[in-house]
């Protein structure tokens, strides 16, 4: 499975090389990993290689042929989130608001890092939990915002040197329904809400909640993380499809280290970049391989585990109210002429609106779906010669 190779070129290092070359003297220097590592470690070793099977093209310009090799989709491999990156983000354009949108982040002391590692599907969840009502709270009282906003929170568990530092990211809208659900209250002067409120509410709600779900690990925690103060921060990140989009592509599918990353590796080092977050310069770090490997695999999430979830206004359980959101911005920009129509026949007029986005976004998959282009020529005059299984090409 992890067939050591031949160093490549500098230029060339990927992830992948890194996992062929150490992956073997990594498990057998730490024994047993989780699945969830040991697949990732599987699964990048072999993306885009004949593992995986692919389809066999020949060029009638050059008469050429070439393959190309299916991606794995694991979610830790660098190499597989473009292409799901612009699939996810054509669906959620249908889902976005009309409004200004805020960024803010929910992270936690130091010393409860340990028992994250320990129980990462419980401590995960709950930071995840916690924060998002938090901020829910906050917006609901009338000094703040008085309205349920829609909230995107996504779950990051490293820093620029792979270290473990778990922390929350959360797309909020600018503002959000009323109780009575007629009315979208907006934020104010580019505000939502305070993020020293903030942080005490998240370390507070994190408290009670780890004590009512896992006393013993409750126990464990030091006394003196629940009297120092929590770090969050909230701002504002800009108005529109387009600054939401880019908060999207910019963390949603992020992985703990992109191939851009990796400048180079010898038989028991590995050379990688980061940005000091400080001073804002990149600097380079060596690590010997098998920690290397051990830090990257410190951020596979179990299997199972939602890095992305919804809470708020953008709950699955609240799409139709989410859906009337919509129409009561769209109508504030652009009042209906004539007669006005009635609630029920917007609804339906966007439900009509949804099946024009879902015959487009399959339209758009089939358009993906074209033959490439040749390496060799650039004609895009290809064509399928075969398709090889998994595990199938010679």
């Amino acid at each position: 499975m992890f067939n050591p190779s031949p160093c490549p070129a500098e230029t060339e290092i990927e992830l992948a090389d890194v996992v062929r070359r150490f992956a073997l003297a990594y498990l057998s220097h730490f024994g047993s990993v989780m699945p969830s590592q040991r697949r990732a470690l599987s699964d990048i070793t072999a993306c885009c290689t004949r593992e995986l099977g692919g389809r066999l093209y020949q060029c009638e310009g050059c008469t050429g042929t070439f393959w190309r090799f299916h991606c794995c989709r694991n979610r830790s491999c660098p190499k597989c989130q473009g292409t799901r990156t612009a699939q996810w983000l054509k669906q959620r354009e249908a889902e976005l608001l009309p409004c200004e949108y805020f960024h803010a982040v929910a992270t936690v002391p130091s010393a409860l890092h340990p028992l994250f590692l320990r129980d990462q599907k419980l401590m995960y969840g709950l930071l995840m939990k916690v924060s998002a009502q938090a901020v829910k709270e906050l917006c609901a009282q009338k000094r703040h915002l008085g309205a349920l906003p829609g909230i995107l929170s996504v779950l990051h568990t490293w820093n620029g040197q792979l270290g473990h530092h778990p922390h929350v990211h959360m797309l909020i809208t600018g503002g959000g329904i009323t109780e009575d659900g007629e009315h979208f209250e907006r934020t104010r002067n580019q505000f939502l809400v305070p993020v020293k409120a903030l942080s005490r509410k998240i370390a507070m709600m994190f408290r009670d909640a780890l004590e009512k779900d896992n006393p013993e690990l409750f126990a464990q925690v030091p006394a003196r993380v629940w009297k120092q103060e929590w770090v969050s921060f909230c701002k504002h990140y800009g108005q529109g499809n387009e600054a939401v989009l880019k908060y999207l592509s910019r963390y949603v599918f992020r992985t703990a280290l992109c191939n851009a990353r990796i400048l180079g590796m010898d038989d028991t080092h590995v050379r990688f970049r980061f940005k000091n977050r400080e001073t804002g310069q990149w600097q380079i770090l060596r690590l010997p391989g098998i920690e290397f490997l051990r830090r990257f695999l410190l951020h596979v999430l179990p299997r199972g585990f939602h890095k992305v979830r919804y809470y708020g206004l953008w709950h699955p359980s609240k799409r139709n109210l989410a859906q009337s959101v919509w129409l009561l911005l769209l109508l504030e920009k652009s009042p209906p002429q004539g007669k006005p129509m009635k609630l029920a026949e917007l609804l339906e007029a966007m439900n009509r609106f949804a099946e024009q986005e879902t015959k487009s976004l399959s339209n758009h998959a089939k358009e993906s779906a074209k033959l490439p282009c040749c390496p060799h020529c650039g004609s895009q005059r290809t064509r399928l010669l075969l398709e090889w299984p998994r595990f199938g090409v010679p």
